[in-house]
This record gives C-alpha cells, structure tokens and sequence, in this order.
C-alpha cells in the first residue's frame, strides 16, 4: 500500500480518474506504477501461500464455477491502455495464481508514505488496487457477488486486519520520508483535519496521542487509523437544539434522495436507494418508506470514529455480513452497453455499496418527537471488513457521542429518515472539504 503526494492539477485528462475519498490514485499511472512494483517484488521474493491464501486456491480450483469466474475475469480485462502495464499489450496479473503470488506479498504488509511530488493520489486498499481491473468485468461481477468466495475473502481480510494490529505493523509510523510522521505525510493529514475550520494547529494539538513516545504512542496501524481527536476539537453542533443534526462522519456528501422506496433496482445506473436491502430486510426497515437517506464518504487521511446525529435511545444495532469488492454492472464490461471499466471503481458505486456491502446498521429512537425512528449505516467498502458498533440496544446517547468505527481504509455512511420528517439543509456534493463530524448537518422543522 502506498500513499502519494502531490498537485492533481498536473494530471493529464487521460490518466485522471474520478477516485472519491482518495483510496485509490486520481492519477492511473500511480496505481499502474505501485502494482508494478508489486509485482516485481513477489516475484524477486517468492514464498509459500500463506495458509488463508492457500485455502483461498483450493477453494477457487475445486469449485467449477469459480474456477471459471476466475479464469474469465482475467481474460476479459481489455489488452489495451489503461488496462494494459504497456504499449505492447501485456497484462499486468495475468491470472489467478499470479494474483494470489501478488496478494501473499501485499496483504502482510502495512501502509507506507511515499512522497511524489510529480503526483497525485494514493493506494490505501491494496486487494481493491489489484482486483481493480477484473472486478469490473461480467465474470469479475459474478465472482465477487459469490456468498461463498466472500466467506473466503472475509478470512484473508480478517488476516490481515491482525496483522495490522501488531507492533510491527506501526513501523510504517515513522518520521523518515516513507514515513507517515514525516515532513510531508503529517502536514498532509493536518491539512485535511484543519480545512473545516481553516484552522492551523499541529497533530498533537488535534489528537489524543503521546507527543514524546515513539510513533507519538501509536502501538500499531491500526491504532494510529482509528486515531481520536481531542474533546474540543470538534464541538458538538447545537448541544441543546434536538431540531440540529449532528455529522456522524468527518465526511463528504455522495447523495441525498427523498422519497425512497422500500424496495428498488439499487444495481442500476442512478443507484436508487432499497431501503429493505440497505437494512438487511430488518422489520424495521417499514417504518422508513418514503423517507429520505443521506450519503456521505470518509476521505483517506481523515478521522475514522462514528457519532451520534442525534439524542436517543439505541433500538437496534447489529453488523451484516456482505460483499467486499463488488461493484455494479454499470461501472464495467458487465454492462454490454459499456465499453470501458469506469476509472472511478468502487467508490462511484457507492449507492450501490449501501446495500450489498459488509455494513454496521443501527436504529435510534430520537428524544425528539419530530424526528422519531432514524437510522445509521456504515459501509465497509473495499478492505474495511470490519465495522465495529460501540453501543448497545437500549443505551441512551447524547447526540455526538462515540457509536463505533472503521478499521483498515475506504468507507461510506448514510443516514435514514422517516417519510415526514422535515430535514433540510444538507450540505451539497462536491464541497473541497470534509464536513466535520459532530458539527451542523441538517436541521429538522418541528412541527
């Protein structure tokens, strides 16, 4: 994994790609370049399948239509640019086991800072970085739709997610060039945590952290991802005015759409919300026909902790099993009526994502009457495999308290609301910053 600094204003049109959030490079010749290397370094340093991976190919070779899947998905991949690591048309994985080498040497390492001044972008989920291609194919579709190959995938993840969590893996942490403490990797992540309020303070004066410790007290990566800020950094919106809605995540708007049906087409194009499908066929999904759902995404170097928009009780929450690197027909050669893989990947289908990805749901009864039943979805896109609630049923919480948190890389969240309730103000797509979270996101007219 890799991040990458520097001007998108450079890119050229034809290496630009539209990348939400930043898990994935706005310039294609810096995803080409790290799966390059990748590739160069599994086959400079070759080893055997660790355990999870080899049952992985057993599986892929002793279930015929996986097997298939997986021979196809390659296949398909287009011998051109972008697709292609050349001119001369060769591929960069070329097919199943090639894939496998490439994720047994991928998968047990930690992110990394690179500095590149001469680019743009970053690639924060390095299994989305080399399925990228071939889960935009028909047979890619079928593959990571497959109940059983997301059994599979849910293992390697949760490998890897260990790894994460050890003290080796903080060694990524540093404060040399590769470093993610070093001069550039740390001015980047305040100038996403100060944007909101075009503040100028430093990372010890935002987060909860040990400034004289080694990795400023971090034990691991995922230690440092799952990063608190301080109590006062991010004021609560209104504390006192139940009529404020607070952001749930230090995020961007992705979509807002009202008068949601119970049940939509949520694979096509305009990606209409389901609400039934986004809620895991919950009984309680029938309170919210008709209602209105907000979409926002988490930006790469951003705060990863989930709040309460509201003040209420906790009625329900549980986490749902579900894809990891899905993505619908209509971003790749799926669809006969495309012609190229949509460079934007996952991250443009994240309507989609809200109801076939791994999600944390929670329901919460507002104290206030005009609000009533709500709802919180986070989505675990791509490598975020584990969504992990904090509360519990029957807890009351104030509105901005702590309810769980991502772990690993890229995610989305939405908020569900009741036919009815009259919610407005919702900040618009395509803010340069991230909304802070537990600051003002929409207000809601009382009757």
């Amino acid at each position: 994994m890799v991040v990458q600094h520097g001007d998108e204003h450079d890119i050229p049109d034809e290496h630009r790609s539209a990348r939400p959030g930043g898990w994935l490079p706005a310039d294609s010749r810096i995803h080409r370049e790290w799966l390059g290397k990748q590739i160069k370094d599994s086959k400079a340093n070759p080893k055997e399948l660790v355990p999870v991976l080899k049952e992985f190919k057993d599986f892929i070779e002793n279930t015929s239509r996986v097997y298939m899947y997986f021979n196809s998905m390659f296949t398909e991949v287009p011998m051109k640019h972008p697709y292609n690591k050349d001119p001369t048309g060769h591929k960069q994985i070329r097919d199943y086991h090639h894939m496998l080498e490439i994720l047994n040497h991928t998968f047990t390492t930690a992110p990394h800072w690179t500095n590149a001044a001469a680019n743009a972008g970053m690639v924060g989920v390095p299994m989305c970085a080399i399925f990228d291609y071939p889960m935009g194919t028909a047979s890619g579709y079928a593959a990571f739709l497959d109940p059983e190959v997301n059994v599979h995938l849910k293992k390697i993840l949760n490998e890897w997610g260990k790894f994460l969590c050890t003290p080796q893996s903080a060694e990524v942490l540093g404060d040399s060039n590769q470093g993610w403490f070093g001069p550039v990797g740390k001015k980047d992540i305040m100038e996403v945590a100060n944007a909101p309020y075009k503040t100028q303070h430093g990372f010890e004066d935002f987060f909860v952290c040990d400034p004289k410790a080694k990795h400023y007290g971090y034990k691991s990566w995922d230690h440092f991802f799952t990063r608190q800020f301080k109590e006062d950094v991010r004021p609560v919106a209104s504390p006192d005015d139940d009529n404020v809605i607070a952001n749930c995540c230090e995020s961007k708007t992705f979509a807002l759409q009202h008068n949601v049906k119970l049940r939509d087409h949520f694979w096509i194009k305009g990606q209409p919300y389901s609400i039934r499908d986004m809620v895991a066929h919950d009984p309680l999904a029938e309170n919210f026909a008709g209602g209105t759902v907000y979409q926002a995404f988490l930006s790469a170097l951003s705060y990863h902790r989930w709040h309460s928009p509201i003040s209420g009780t906790i009625k329900k929450c549980f986490v749902q099993d579900g894809t990891y690197f899905s993505e619908p027909l209509f971003e790749g050669l799926g669809d006969p009526h495309v012609e190229e893989i949509d460079a934007g990947g996952i991250s443009i289908g994240q309507g989609y994502l809200s109801s076939v990805a791994t999600r944390a749901i929670i329901f919460i009864e507002a104290d206030n009457p005009a609000i009533g039943l709500m709802a919180f979805v986070g989505i675990g896109m791509d490598e975020v495999s584990t969504c992990e609630i904090t509360v519990k049923e029957g807890q009351h919480v104030k509105k901005g308290d702590q309810t769980g948190m991502f772990h690993f890389g890229g995610s989305s969240h939405c908020l569900i609301f009741r036919e009815g309730v009259a919610v407005e103000g919702f900040p618009e797509r395509g803010q340069e910053n991230n909304v802070p979270v537990r600051g003002h996101l929409a207000t809601v007219k009382s009757s």
